[in-house]
């Protein structure tokens, strides 16, 4: 049975990604609040466009974590498209807000919220990345679909049979 492993950067860069994913999630869903203030009060304007500043500063900070996290860290690189493709995806964002057109602004907007909480619920646990243990599902059913970021099919194992020192396994104490 394959043991599937996260090969990650330090922890002080990972930890970087996942605060910068986090601040961007967090950014895209308070620019659903105040659009909808923006709908019902003249309240909404000032706080929508403060929103869509510190949504693109928290997509920039992506980039740069992601950077961070590749070159120096010797993390994976496809992070940094990801980043770079919220980066693209909030600058067509705002091109639409100032133009006014909501038709395809709040479907835009939508998508970016949905795509930004899979990233976030895709980040390795800080502990994982730090130790390099196994991340995935458990279970002999487990395959690539199951697996974060496209597995082998191998499936994943856990607990003692990991270990090698479950019933089984061949070692002798």
């Amino acid at each position: 049975m394959a043991v599937q492993t996260t090969t990650a950067a330090p922890h002080g860069t990972t930890g970087l990604v996942q605060v910068a994913v986090a601040l961007q999630t967090a950014a895209i869903f308070f620019q659903a609040v105040t659009a909808g203030v923006l709908l019902t009060s003249s309240h909404g304007e000032p706080l929508h466009s403060v929103g869509a500043r510190v949504m693109y500063g928290a997509s920039m900070l992506y980039v740069l974590a992601a950077v961070l996290a590749w070159k120096p860290g010797g993390g994976s690189p496809r992070p940094i498209a990801y980043a770079t493709g919220f980066l693209a995806l909030a600058s067509v964002q705002v091109v639409l807000g100032i133009k006014h057109v909501p038709s395809v602004h709040v479907p835009l907007g939508v998508t970016m919220f949905g795509l930004s909480v899979l990233v976030l619920s895709r980040q390795p646990r800080r502990r994982e990345a730090a130790a390099g243990t196994p991340t995935g599902p458990a279970g002999p059913a487990a395959g690539a679909a199951g697996e974060p970021h496209g597995g082998t099919g191998a499936g994943v194992a856990t607990g003692a049979a990991e270990a090698g020192t479950g019933p089984g396994s061949g070692e002798q104490r």
